[in-house]
């Protein structure tokens, strides 16, 4: 996620052949099926699921000085009795659709499960905080930025990029599938933050009871057929995550959450937007200021003349759709 792993190639893979007729001559290998690759990712992270454990006992009773960090091994030799990663993970299904990944066979909504786990708190601690409705705020939506210390994996077990000290990802902007990591986005909502962050002067933070997680997920919602120095194609991906804080955002500065511009609801930012006819290149409503493309900006359809907010946005002519989505309104 950082810089020199976030730029990654559309193209298809191209692979040098030669016979002994000819000189050397590239030959393109169109990109391979999303439905193709998502049920082999499947069975690649299952088989992983079932053959590694995680240090649960050490977040079950902490020992003295014990750091929250977990760490991932194999189910072997001493370790033969412990339980293994599928008896703590739950799962969600997204779907991801070819133009996400630039691909040019028209796949629509092939569905991808992505794996999570909170070691703090549990699963079970953080479904019930979110089903009491008790502490929204606690945890992060698609949209928002999180102040995260990370560490990205293959699921052999090799470390592709990480962060020791925190740092800030804006989430919403990772969701775009040419970042090569929305699955990281669709995973932190189950995670919860820390509270009562302290700078200790000396660049690092303290902070209580942040949570703890795992991310996995397939290449489809990664960086799936992209060229990569450090991760090769269709490879599914590991995120271990500690999540110190977050800030809601309000990415185009329109007066609207960034999360409430998810119009239909699903999740996904990037397939909301109401002029998308009149704009060229296309904008997400997130990303774009005047969401109906009428000429006035969203902030000044939904403000009054001292410039507050009004709630619920005006509809002057009643047809149920808000005058900053309804370009005959202005």
């Amino acid at each position: 996620m950082r810089k020199r792993i976030l730029v990654f190639s559309l193209f298809a893979t191209l692979f040098f052949s030669c016979s002994d007729d000819d000189g050397p001559n590239l030959e393109a290998v169109p990109p391979r099926l999303l439905a193709e690759v998502a049920p082999e990712n499947d069975e690649e992270i299952q088989e992983f699921l079932q053959t590694h454990f995680y240090n649960y006992e050490e977040f079950t009773s902490p020992p003295a000085g014990f750091d929250f960090k977990i760490v991932i091994d194999t189910i072997a030799g001493d370790n033969a009795d412990k339980r293994p990663l599928s008896e703590f993970v739950d799962n969600v299904d997204i779907t991801v659709s070819s133009f996400e990944h630039g691909l040019e066979v028209e796949e629509n909504d092939i569905p991808h499960r992505l794996y999570y786990l909170s070691a703090r708190p549990t699963n079970d601690e953080v479904a019930s905080l979110k089903a009491a409705g008790t502490c929204p705020e606690c945890f992060p939506t698609v949209a928002d930025s999180v102040f995260v210390r990370w560490e990205g994996k293959l699921l052999d077990g090799s470390v592709f990029d990480g962060a020791a000290n925190p740092v800030w990802f804006d989430l919403a902007r990772l969701q775009d599938l040419t970042q090569g990591f929305r699955g990281f986005t669709e995973g932190m909502p189950f995670i919860q933050r820390g509270e009562n962050i302290v700078e200790n002067g000396d660049g690092t933070v303290t902070v209580e009871n942040f949570g703890v997680g795992v991310i996995i997920f397939p290449s489809g919602l990664g960086s799936f057929n992209a060229l990569s120095a450090s991760i090769p194609q269709y490879s599914p991906l590991i995120f271990t995550v500690d999540l110190f804080t977050l800030n809601n955002t309000d990415h185009d500065g329109d007066g609207i959450p960034s999360i409430e511009e998810d119009l239909d609801g699903d999740g996904y930012l990037y397939n909301d937007n109401t002029d998308s006819d009149s704009e060229f290149p296309p904008l997400a409503n997130f990303q774009d200021g005047d969401d109906d493309g009428d000429g006035i900006s969203t902030r000044e359809e939904i403000t009054d003349e001292d410039g507050n907010i009004i709630r619920p946005f005006p509809d002057s002519d009643n047809d149920g759709v808000p005058d900053y989505l309804d370009p005959d309104t202005n």
